[in-house]
């Protein structure tokens, strides 16, 4: 059997990013429909912070999975890390619009300031988290 061409590596690196990505736009929706619930306000918060757990628990789940089953260096997990956070953003920044829209509560120039701000606000510390994740990881791989 041949090793895989150029392209392929690419496109499975590219579905990976996209099933994190969709992976955080899940935990949004989902944390979110559950926190409008019926109950007190602490079960709302309790959602959130679910959110924000499921979502750190799928970062480091990337992170490892791209610097030690696909061992790619830390600098590339960390990229693709911020990607799939990246699009994540973006993808709960369109679900956002849409439901602003939907609902008629929309002010369209501070949703459509979402669909850029909220991707680089993620992607930015995430690829800084995740190049020192990795590189933690590099160091204990080796060591």
């Amino acid at each position: 059997m041949s090793a895989p061409t150029t392209g392929a590596v690419g496109s499975r690196v590219g579905l990976r990013v996209v099933i994190w990505g969709l992976a955080y736009l899940v935990i949004g929706i989902a944390t979110a429909a559950l926190s409008r619930g019926p109950g007190p306000g602490q079960i709302r918060i309790m959602w959130r912070w679910i959110a924000w757990v499921a979502s750190a628990i799928a970062f480091a789940a990337q992170i490892w999975y791209e610097r030690i089953r696909a061992a790619v260096a830390p600098a590339r997990a960390a990229l693709r890390a911020a990607l799939a956070v990246a699009l994540g953003g973006l993808l709960l920044a369109v679900a956002a619009t849409n439901h602003a829209l939907r609902t008629g509560s929309a002010r369209i120039v501070p949703q459509l300031i979402a669909l850029v701000v909220w991707p680089v606000l993620l992607a930015i510390p995430a690829f800084l988290v995740a190049w020192a994740a990795a590189a933690l990881l590099a160091g204990k791989k080796s060591g």
